[in-house]
Parts: C-alpha cells; structure tokens; sequence
C-alpha cells in the first residue's frame, strides 16, 4: 500500500507502544495488520488448500506472491511450498523502518515480470486506481486472489480475470482483518462495553459479518487439475482441521469466526464462512 515515510513511521511509533502494553496473544495482528499480519484473517487450511493446488500443476510448482509486503502470508506459503517468492514494490517500507528485507521478496514492479512463468500467482491487494490483472493474468497458471466484498478491491471493474483467459473454478469467504478489528474493540477495548455490559456485546455480535472472498482462477488446460486437487483436500480437511492450526486461530474463534460458521447477515447464498463452493 502507498503511504509516505512519515506515515510508516508514525504508525509504526504507535505499534512499539502498543506492543509495550503487553496485550492479549495475537491483538497486534488485527490491530496492525500492516506490521504484524495482513489485511485478510486466514487459517491454515487456506495455507494448504493453496499448497494443493499448487502441487497438482507440478512437483516443483513455482509460486509469486504478488505485493506481498512484510511477507507474512508468504512465509507461511513456504512452510509448504519453499522456493515461494514475493514482489513488494515499495521497498521503503524494509528501509524506513529498519526491518530486514528477506531475500526471497523482491523489490519489483508486477510490470517487469512479463516474460517469467509461474504455476500459480496469489495476489492479496490492489491500490485503488491500479490495475496489474493482465500483466498477473500474462505469467500464471492459476490465479488466487483475496479481496474485500464491501468493494476494497482496487478497479472499478472488479477483481475478476475472466476477461484475461482464465475462469473463476473455486471460492470461498472468511473475515477481514477489520471485521477481527471490530469484534476486538467490542470485546477489549471499548470501556462502555467491557465493563460487564455481556448483553450489549451480544447484541453487536449478532452483526457480525465476514467480507473477505477468495477466488481461484484457472487456464482452462490446468482448470480440472485444480478442481480435483481442491476436492480431494478438503476431504483431507475434515480429518486434518483440529490438528493442523497456527495459535492464532484461537482468536477467530473467539472473536466468532469459526470454521464453518454460518453468519445468517450475509447476503449470499452460502453464508459458511471457509465452505467451498465450485463453480
């Protein structure tokens, strides 16, 4: 995202002193999710469902996470897939702040790697105003991408890359970081609310809502390999989903986003949250 020096750096003033209120596991990660998680809640059955479908285009499956920023989503891609590279073009945001650069992000525009190939390309974030689908869409195979429903999204147009040969196989939804934020402040910081207020707090809960949509893109000559990848992963899943967990988790759970939550305000069909639907 485009912010100034100054801006980072007042910011991250205001993550040191909150971290310096020894707060509750994991708060920092909704509350500055810039510095210390991402702009999406995910799980890591997203992780896998990411890691399977890669591995089902090739042994070896070459991965792009495309502006990746501090690279938090990413190094957990690697846990799994570990020659998973990022691009973050504003490289400012390593050295304004003194925080080391690891050597797999690279400091490029998505511009320049028209000629590269790659299995799979995740893309998180678009800036207002920009728009790099095509260049994405011109060097990937299969295309995941995580934006916000309320309209957080970047082009006028959507986020949608049918119109650059590839088609929508897969989706499935789980919160934004602001949606944790939200239940964070009616839980913990809110002093009208947290002082044994249980029945206002209840009330705010049942608003809850979950705006983060992640959609899986496929050429047509890959689509069927990654739909049958996904299936059979989420049969692993069943099976896999208490085992398989990062600590953080716990504070979706708490929050009231759990797996497979049905959230009854959402306005589509499936109102499951992390319940894959197949087009």
């Amino acid at each position: 995202m485009a912010f100034t020096t100054q801006e980072l750096q007042k910011a991250y003033v205001a993550y040191q002193k909150f971290r310096s209120t020894n707060p509750p596991p994991h708060h920092e990660r909704y509350i500055f999710p810039f510095f210390a998680g991402s702009y999406f809640s995910y799980r890591k059955i997203d992780i896998m469902r990411i890691a399977a479908i890669s591995t089902s285009l090739s042994d070896n499956p070459s991965y792009i996470d495309v502006g990746c920023g501090y690279g938090d989503f990413l190094k957990k891609i690697r846990e799994f897939i570990p020659n998973a590279i990022g691009i973050e073009k504003n490289r400012s945001i390593f050295y304004s702040l003194q925080i080391a650069k690891p050597d797999y992000i690279y400091s490029s525009a998505v511009e320049e790697l028209d000629k590269n190939a790659f299995d799979v390309a995740f893309v998180g974030w678009m800036e207002p105003g920009v728009d790099f689908r095509r260049y994405v869409a011109s060097f990937a195979r299969c295309i995941i991408t995580t934006f916000d429903s309320g309209g957080q999204c970047g082009v006028s147009g959507g986020c949608e890359y049918e119109e650059f040969g590839l088609e929508r196989i897969a989706w499935w939804r789980t919160p934004s970081w602001i949606d944790i934020n939200t239940e964070l402040m009616n839980r913990f910081y809110t002093p009208a609310l947290t002082k044994n207020n249980g029945k206002k707090k209840e009330e705010l809960a049942a608003f809850r809502t979950a705006h983060n949509l992640w959609h899986v893109y496929a050429r047509p000559d890959t689509a069927d390999k990654v739909v049958s990848s996904l299936k059979l992963q989420l049969v692993r899943e069943k099976q896999l989903f208490m085992r398989e967990r990062f600590e953080f988790e716990k504070l979706l759970d708490e929050c009231g986003f759990h797996y497979k939550e049905e959230l009854p305000l959402l306005l589509s069909k499936e109102k499951r949250l992390w319940k894959v639907s197949f087009d």
